[in-house]
């Protein structure tokens, strides 16, 4: 292994260290420093499992990697979330900030996930007009991300789990059969990809490393990435969750906003960058890719573990919700039910990119019932009139979700030409 790679994991070995050491030794911070500490670790942990989830691509056939990897990805993300949601089941307090930390997670990934890949891969296509990198000579310079035939399985069941999830602010609670149809959707879409074929995975950086291994150290050193990151998660979640609630009571900030925002953009900032670097590196349908599968694991195996963590904590069938938590719900729903007409064609644009963003800062400033039903209208007609201008793609997403896709063993180029051509 190269000495860079060495240094980034003694820099994720400094960082998560203090979070271990701290939670063995019984040591009780300042909820601040607690957020700042077990916060870093968590990040480190999710940088451990990015790179221990790329690697074993090479181990892993078929579309059925890149669900697992999305899947792994968020991990950190979920052990924050189930923590609130456990902890409600004997402190009803804490419901509040399970919603929470599920909403604002979901939303990131659409609101900035999405957008940004996007626009970092046309960005980059661009600054390779007249010199495109080997393997590319034949693309054009781009004006829209581009996703293969094989991202129609994700986006039909994240439609699916989307129109579902309206649902849950009928009845105003997360109930365990909302955890058996989310979680029934999720296998359904596990059972899906694995039926898919893909080309071979192009790892680059400390992934590409550790792929290039011999089978026997490499499967070694990723179930020692795997193991040190889990070590890491369990020692950092539960503090870093409770560090968030105290900085809020103790600066005065609102614990709701606090911990649905900064948890998840802690724990998926590590997705974000590595989403971002294939981007960077002209693999653009990768990137927007992975995030896409990320979103159908949140919406459907995170929304539908909540209740069973509740019950184990104490709670009784059902999470219930409050009209905040509620309308949160509705809000993170119609952006998906958007995010799903978006990519109806199986391409976003700069345009798209940027209304899509755009929707989700412009929230900030204006809290409140108004402006998250507001919004959530706002989505829903932009949704329809997308879906109506698309609806001759809609078949075949509902095909792709049953059916194996014939010839697709290859992604295509990440970015179409302004005339729509590959």
């Amino acid at each position: 292994m190269s000495n860079r790679a060495k240094a980034k994991l003694a820099l994720v070995a400094v960082v998560a260290g203090p979070c271990v050491v701290l939670r063995l030794a019984g040591t009780h911070l300042r909820p601040e420093a607690a957020a700042l500490v077990f916060g870093a670790g968590v990040v480190a942990s999710a940088f451990l499992l990015a790179w221990a989830a790329e690697a074993a691509q090479v181990d892993i056939s078929g579309s059925l990697a890149i669900a697992l990897l999305a899947l792994i990805a968020v991990l950190p993300e979920y052990a924050v979330d189930l923590y609130f949601a456990f902890t409600a089941g004997h402190r009803p307090e804490f419901a509040q900030y399970a919603a929470a930390n599920m909403t604002g997670s979901n939303r990131l990934l659409i609101g900035v996930g999405w957008p940004l890949v996007a626009l970092v891969a046309i960005a980059a296509w661009r600054r390779h007009q007249g010199r495109p990198p080997p393997g590319r000579e034949e693309a054009s310079p781009g004006r829209a991300v581009v996703l293969p035939e094989q991202s129609r399985i994700e986006l039909g069941f994240l439609a699916v789990a989307s129109l579902y999830a309206f649902v849950i602010p009928l009845t105003r609670r997360l109930a365990w059969y909302d955890s058996v149809v989310l979680l029934a959707i999720f296998a359904g879409y596990l059972w899906r990809v694995g039926r898919e074929e893909r080309g071979e995975p192009d790892l680059v950086g400390l992934a590409a490393e550790v792929g290039a291994l011999g089978r026997r150290p490499r499967r070694a050193t990723i179930t020692a990435l795997f193991a040190a990151a889990a070590v890491v998660v369990v020692a950092a979640a539960e503090p870093f969750a409770n560090g968030l609630v105290g900085t809020g009571a103790a600066l005065g900030i609102d614990k709701f906003l606090l911990v649905q925002w900064l948890a998840p953009l802690a724990s998926e900032a590590p997705e974000l960058i590595v989403a971002t670097l294939f981007a960077l590196r002209l693999r653009g349908d990768d990137a927007l890719g992975t995030l896409l599968s990320s979103k159908v694991n949140q919406w459907t195996l995170l929304v539908g573990s909540l209740p069973i963590a509740y019950l184990l904590g104490g709670g009784g069938g059902a999470l219930r919700l409050d009209a905040r938590q509620t309308e949160e719900l509705i809000l993170t729903g119609a952006q998906a039910v958007l995010g799903v007409a978006v990519l109806a064609e199986l391409s976003m644009s700069r345009l798209e990119a940027v209304a899509l963003f755009a929707l989700f800062a412009l929230q900030f400033p204006f809290p409140g019932t108004g402006v998250r039903l507001s919004f959530s209208a706002i989505y829903l007609v932009l949704a329809g009139a997308l879906l109506l201008a698309r609806r001759r793609h809609l078949p075949a997403t509902l095909r792709t979700m049953v059916r194996p896709i014939p010839g697709t063993g290859s992604r295509p180029s990440p970015v179409r030409s302004a005339d729509g051509r590959l």
